[in-house]
């Protein structure tokens, strides 16, 4: 089963916010085991080695120049790294982005939007994000 990693900066603190990333984890649980990593935050250059350690596998990183695409595109990215990879690692940054290293280490650089989210709403999107692209390879109904 392909194991899921999504490391970000800081934690959720809004009631609303832990109640949809525990959904969404729940629903991931018949697809891949799925964990996500909170570090401190602090600014980019500090929070770079607490993210890099915490790096295995297939890297994505979640930054404003990384490359868009539609949902069927980021499944097929899914479904074509379980067949080669255990794990794939997601990485969010703070409110201040991430550090030129961990952009660095990254495997693919992925956009959401060309519009700026908070951080804490960006774990909810990404999370749903995987969970309609293991319906879209599952054909279970789901993503319209």
């Amino acid at each position: 089963m392909l194991g899921i990693r999504i490391v970000c900066v800081g934690n959720l603190k809004e009631k609303y916010l832990k109640d949809a990333a525990a959904e969404y984890m729940k629903r991931l649980t018949r697809f891949c085991h799925a964990e996500i990593i909170e570090t401190p935050e602090s600014n980019p250059e500090k929070e770079k080695d607490a993210i890099l350690k915490n790096l295995k596998g297939k890297v994505v990183a979640l930054c404003v120049e990384g490359k868009q695409q539609p949902s069927e595109k980021f499944s097929e990215f899914i479904d074509k790294t379980a067949q080669t990879d255990s794990k794939i690692t997601f990485v969010i940054g703070g409110s201040d982005g991430l550090a030129k290293e961990v952009k660095d280490r990254a495997d693919v650089r992925l956009s959401f939007s060309e519009m700026t989210f908070p951080h804490q709403l960006m774990r909810i999107i990404l999370l749903e994000q995987i969970y309609r692209a293991f319906t879209i390879n599952n054909n279970i109904k789901y993503h319209k």
